[in-house]
């Protein structure tokens, strides 16, 4: 079969959708809009001025409708795609094909292959540790209102593929998905309000039942079935992986999450997890009719049964019903204790203490029916709740603290002033660790009521208390990070405990330390991570913090910070100085005999360390995955992730499936070539520095990317700057990161390379130079990794675009000077590329992309001419509330077309 006969369904799906929205278009934008969507894409992705002319003769209401009918065309291509590529795994899966690089059967095959005993494997599985944490960060600009439409669409185009619909059917489909359209086209695609934590909360908990309750017992259930047919035997597989949140515990730059903020986060979790756990034993109740006449029961379900609140009389002679009722009043009755505002059909019984008793009774249902000959009943529904109430407990998914650690240190600092101890803020590190150690050391609390404290110190001591409150009432597990941003020393780390210990999460027994959450530095500027080695040996170099690890289980977690490494020093450099930094930190974990997690905080833009999960984790150093790992998952990526049970179920099997094959059957990853790699990242560093410390570099920023709308943007809680911006430091890195994206340059994604490797063939030589680098690259799965992601941006890059965007610029000498440096910079790094790697061309191994990248380039190309004439407008009439609205719109379809620009 030909490539043109395999995306035959793509190309039809396309075709309907092309046909419907311009049906549609000429109904409610008028025939010339239609033409202009014709004209105005084509001629800009030629280049072509007259595309520009066209869209400087716009009227206002024409260049709103084209923008949203570009942005429309962009989202319903992208669902076609998706559904595509699911499609086209089904077949490789009907067809018998090899299973796929990625894929759970594949790496469980390899380690077969590389001879891996069960017991290996069993033990690696018991010691793992997998988690995806959704964050709050703003890079998803699309409503929830949009996303439902956007889930319809893709499941009517699924119908309408069915090789089973007649005709009349496909009539009536084709019906609803123009109804969708139509309702989309009449939706506002932005929030016309600032977005609260409390929408942000609502965001992340609505994946759960779209895919999450779905792809996760699911994925487990097919974990044991492969190790089964591979090895022979049962694993006893524990709940290793889970899905996290930082939404409604992140406090680092947002002032709007408070103790209230939290305890709503976690009450809208639980209600989301027990209103599903209400729903399966409903299910349940209805499915497990067997009668006593016919089966016998186990003593523990006979005592369920007994206390039963269901007294029907047509369920005497049904003892599962009687206990699944009676469950159920128990589960009504944890609802009610825990303050949900939701009960099941039965609402007597005496509520569990933990979720674990709920497992229990569960497990005591499963026991009884493989006893007494009805095991298949168990592999069902009934399995999969098992398995759900182990993974997500009465809380839904772990939440994650965070905050800044100066934010700590100011507590800290107003405890010892007012308990008349140490003036903490001028102490240097020494003596901070030595009198922190001294605190923590005696049970003794530094906050007294009497006492009147700053808000601030308030606010955060109030959200500990309340952490330490969610811990005993959902369990330790509702809450189980914390993590200190911009951690730059030891005494950052022990400033956590003590705050901990003064809210009773840290105890002292017998004056031994023991915690009830794990206190996780995140390393994040290039200096930071520099140092993060050193720090963590000075740490646990100390006893006290050696005992207090026994109650972690000797697991100590590391967050390394993608996204400010790469504003701090450029693409190349934040890439090294991330591998180096996790190298050193394996050798001070094994000097120290501590297991380390490692906690990577990527985005979903290339610049902030995005890009495919499985290939990312393959290519880590040595040592660094054993079996745990830790990866955000941010913005508008989430829902292309996790929106579907097939994409939700792909990407956490990526994720299983990279951490075991690492762990198990990895090859040796490290650099044979490292003195050249950091020779790479010397020269790309001195030059990324010397752009943005450049004489107007602020300037040429602020007005030549849209960064000004997306602070009007209505995508987030927090604001894009943690104060008035002076330069690029004090901008938040996903704000930097999403600016360049939507001007084209996507600079954070290769800046640098191109001049790295020229000033690398002038010392060494161009022949024996590149030699050395196409060496290197052959033989160097970091290499290739950062090469294939950069390749990724270069190929979305237009500085065509990007020359548009810089006549932007008030100074028109500041703009031709730094626009010059950008592009043969790009150009430097596109030679640089195609030489090291052999290509002669962009995604030349990647046709699916660059296959989607023409599908949907004459839209995108179009938006960002729209855009930067919409910013000339906006900026001749800052009061022009309708063209920033149609800037947002922009911002919105170029987001959809480049998929991870945040």
């Amino acid at each position: 079969m030909t490539d043109l006969d395999k995306d035959l369904p793509l190309r039809e799906d396309l075709a309907r959708l092309n046909r419907l929205l311009e049906a549609l278009l000429r109904e409610q934008a008028g025939d010339d809009v239609v033409e202009e969507i014709r004209a105005i894409p084509a001629g800009a992705l030629q280049h072509d001025r007259r595309a520009d002319e066209l869209v400087q003769r716009l009227t206002p209401a024409a260049t709103s409708a084209l923008v949203r009918a570009c942005g429309l065309y962009s989202q319903l291509f992208n669902i076609a795609e998706d559904l595509h590529h699911a499609r086209r795994r089904r077949a490789h899966q009907r067809a018998g094909s090899a299973p796929q690089r990625g894929s759970l059967s594949r790496a469980l095959s390899t380690i077969h292959e590389a001879g891996v005993p069960f017991a290996q494997l069993n033990a690696a599985l018991q010691d793992a540790s997998v988690s995806a944490v959704l964050t709050a960060h703003p890079t998803e600009v699309q409503r929830q209102s949009v996303l439902d439409g956007h889930r319809a669409v893709r499941k009517f185009l699924q119908q309408l593929s069915s090789v089973e619909i007649t005709p009349e059917e496909e009539q009536e489909v084709e019906a609803k998905l123009t109804r969708v359209i139509h309702a989309l086209w009449q939706t506002t695609e932005i929030r016309p309000f600032k977005m609260t934590v409390a929408d942000e909360i609502e965001n992340g908990v609505a994946y759960h039942p779209l895919s999450f309750f779905q792809s996760i017992p699911a994925l487990y259930d097919r974990l044991g079935k492969q190790i089964r047919e591979l090895w022979g035997e049962q694993a006893d597989i524990p709940s290793f992986l889970r899905v996290g949140s930082w939404i409604g515990g992140d406090r680092d730059g947002n002032p709007n999450v408070d103790a209230g903020v939290l305890r709503h986060a976690v009450k809208r979790q639980a209600e989301v997890a027990f209103k599903h756990y209400f729903y399966e034993l409903a299910g349940l109740y209805r499915e497990l009719s067997l009668s006593q006449r016919h089966v016998q029961v186990s003593a523990g379900v006979q005592c369920l049964a007994a206390a039963s609140p269901d007294t029907a009389i047509s369920r005497k002679e049904e003892p599962y019903r009687l206990a699944l009722a009676a469950i159920e009043g128990r589960l009504s009755a944890t609802a009610a204790n825990l303050g949900l505002p939701l009960r099941g059909r039965w609402t007597a019984g005496n509520p569990y203490r933990s979720s674990a008793e709920l497992q229990g009774e569960l497990q005591t249902l499963i026991d009884s029916l493989i006893e007494h000959g009805s095991a298949l009943l168990v592999e069902g529904r009934l399995g999969k709740l098992q398995r759900a109430v182990d993974v997500f407990g009465f809380y839904l998914m772990p939440l994650d603290l965070r905050q800044h650690a100066e934010k700590h240190a100011g507590v800290v600092s107003e405890l010892f002033a007012h308990a008349n101890l140490e003036q903490y803020d001028a102490l240097d590190e020494a003596a901070r660790v030595r009198v922190l150690l001294r605190e923590l050391a005696t049970p003794r609390l530094l906050y007294s009521p009497f006492l009147d404290y700053s808000a601030d110190s308030e606010k955060e001591l109030a959200i500990f208390r309340e952490a330490a409150l969610v811990q005993r009432q959902f369990g330790d597990g509702a809450i189980a990070q914390c993590i200190i941003s911009n951690c730059a020393s030891v005494s950052d780390i022990l400033a956590l405990a003590l705050l901990c210990k003064e809210c009773g999460l840290l105890r002292l027994d017998g004056g031994v330390p023991a915690i009830s959450l794990n206190l996780v530095p995140l390393f994040e500027t290039i200096a930071d991570l520099d140092a993060s080695a050193a720090i963590m040996q000075q740490l646990f170099a100390l006893p006290w913090y050696q005992q207090l690890l026994k109650s972690r289980g000797g697991v100590q977690e590391v967050m390394l910070g993608y996204s400010d490494s790469n504003k701090d020093g450029g693409y190349l450099t934040s890439q090294w100085q991330l591998y180096q930094a996790e190298q050193r930190l394996v050798r001070v974990f094994d000097g120290a005999g501590i297991k380390m997690r490692l906690f990577h905080g990527r985005g979903g833009s290339v610049g902030r360390g995005g890009g495919p999960s499985y290939e990312a984790i393959m290519a880590q150093p040595a040592g660094t995955v054993v079996g745990r790992i830790r990866i955000t998952e941010q913005g508008e990526v989430i829902t292309a992730k996790f929106a579907d049970p097939d994409n939700a179920t792909r990407n956490l099997e990526a994720l299983v499936a990279a951490t075991l094959e690492s762990t198990l059957a990895h090859g040796d990853s490290r650099i044979t070539d490292e003195s050249a790699v950091a020779e790479l990242s010397g020269h790309a560093f001195k030059t990324y520095r010397a752009l943005v410390e450049s004489d107007g570099f602020m300037q040429y920023f602020m007005e030549a990317t849209p960064i000004g709308a997306i602070a009007k943007l209505n995508i987030g809680s927090r604001p894009a700057s943690r104060k008035t911006l002076a330069s690029i430091k004090d901008l938040r890195a996903i704000p930097w990161v999403f600016s360049w994206s939507q001007s084209r340059v996507m600079l954070p994604g290769w800046y640098g390379f191109g001049s790295a490797v020229r000033a690398f063939l002038d010392t060494h030589g161009e022949e024996a130079g590149l030699a050395r680098l196409r060496e290197l690259y052959a033989g160097s799965p970091f290499l290739q990794v950062m090469l294939s992601n950069m390749e990724q941006v270069l190929a979305k890059a237009d500085l065509q675009i990007a020359r548009r965007s810089a006549a932007l610029v008030g100074n028109e000498a500041l703009a031709d000077r730094l626009f010059g440096r950008l592009q043969a910079e790009y150009e430097a790094t596109l030679a640089a590329f195609f030489a090291i790697t052999g290509q002669e061309r962009l995604l030349q191994g990647n046709p699916t992309l660059a296959r989607s990248l023409d599908t949907r380039l004459p839209y995108l190309d179009a938006l960002n001419l729209l855009q930067v004439e919409l910013l000339k407008r906006l900026r001749d009439n800052p009061d022009d509330g309708d063209a920033l609205y149609a800037i947002h719109l922009t911002i919105n379809g170029i987001s959809a077309g480049l998929r991870n620009s945040g």
